[in-house]
């Protein structure tokens, strides 16, 4: 199974990565990335991203943002 992520603005449309993600074949592997690489997406442009499955299924949506103030 694949996991991609979807990187958004604050007004909801697609952003273009600060970095560019790998290819993840367990959600642990994106998380982790994520987790890696949040602010440099978040100084890129990216307010939020959505992971998602293969099947296009999408598991949640996380505000870089958020990381920031908690």
């Amino acid at each position: 199974m694949a996991w991609t992520w979807r990187f958004e603005k604050a007004d909801g449309t697609e952003a273009a990565p600060a970095v560019e993600p790998e290819e993840f074949t367990t959600q642990g592997d994106a998380e982790s990335w994520i987790g890696e690489y949040w602010k440099e997406l978040l100084e890129g442009g990216t307010e939020r991203v959505k992971l998602s499955d293969d099947a296009g299924t999408e598991l949640y949506t996380m505000s870089l943002r958020d990381a920031v103030d908690a």
